[in-house]
């Protein structure tokens, strides 16, 4: 008995697809940073003089049982709009490269960073201070187009790995603890986080991506 014979897209359906594919990936990753500008502009409104009411209460503080619900806001919360436009870009740019080699796996990917880089940071991190911001996501998405361009071995993966490692490489001195203001246990969790997430979420073989 003959194999079923899979139908070939054609170029034009080739086409259409990789385009939906850019439009879905820019259009959640732009609703997603429209999100965090919301927030940010939403704590300046609500925050005194003095600090109270600032929507950066529900970043992370290692080892406040309170604290752990945090895991799932940090990442879409800055202190103050420099740290938000500082992050913006690089959000953009490497969340649409992610997101575009699919949404659903993009998605997912995004809840296992924010696991991974959230519990270690509640972990490690400092007791003193508060953990925010979208450079978790960031370290995040820079592990996961890393590893789905090692562990897919798929000639697009690959070149969006190169030409990430080429632009963003240095991204990978932010896991050292060098400045005190910066939270690299966010950063490193992140990288761990994406890394795991690609690792998890590659392409088997024998099944459709």
């Amino acid at each position: 008995m003959s194999d079923p014979q899979v139908p070939q897209s054609s170029p034009a359906e080739g086409l259409a697809d990789h385009a939906w594919r850019a439009v879905s990936a820019i259009t959640l990753v732009t609703l997603m940073l429209a999100g965090m500008w919301a927030l940010e502009v939403t704590d300046y409104v609500v925050t005194d003089d003095n600090g109270a009411n600032s929507l950066d209460q529900y970043g992370i503080r290692a080892h406040h049982v309170s604290d752990l619900p945090h895991i799932f806001s940090a990442p879409f919360l800055h202190a103050g709009f420099g740290h938000l436009t500082a992050n913006s870009i690089p959000f953009l740019l490497l969340g649409f490269l992610a997101a575009f080699r699919g949404v659903g796996k993009f998605l997912l990917a995004n809840l296992i960073v924010i696991l991974v880089a959230g519990a270690g940071v509640w972990l490690t991190g400092p007791s003193d201070g508060v953990t925010l911001g979208a450079s978790i996501l960031i370290f995040g998405y820079f592990g996961y187009l890393l590893g789905r361009g090692v562990f897919e071995r798929h000639l697009a993966d690959i070149g969006i790995a190169v030409a990430v490692a080429a632009v963003y490489g240095t991204m990978i001195f932010g896991v050292l603890p060098s400045n005190p203001s910066i939270s690299w246990q966010g950063h490193l969790f992140g990288l761990l986080g994406g890394l795991l997430s690609a690792w998890t979420l590659r392409r088997r073989r024998g099944l459709p991506e």
